[in-house]
């Protein structure tokens, strides 16, 4: 699970840096090497989403929310 927790996080941080380009060059990395809105671009952004939700679940598990 280890690996896949992995791939899932640097799926996920080249979301961000890609954001970040964007943000701060207004340059869209995966739809210059993809095209824009091509199949395999919205494939990228789809499954940079679902590695952030599935993210933010592995950040709320390692979270304790007992009250003492």
């Amino acid at each position: 699970m280890e690996t896949v927790q992995k791939i899932l996080l640097i799926i996920t941080i080249v979301g961000a840096v890609n954001w970040g380009l964007i943000g701060i060059m207004d340059f869209d990395l995966v739809a210059f090497l993809f095209g824009s809105m091509s199949l395999l671009t919205r494939i990228v952004y789809t499954l940079v989403g679902i590695c952030g939700l599935v993210n933010i679940g592995l950040l709320m598990s390692h979270i304790d929310f007992k009250r003492d």
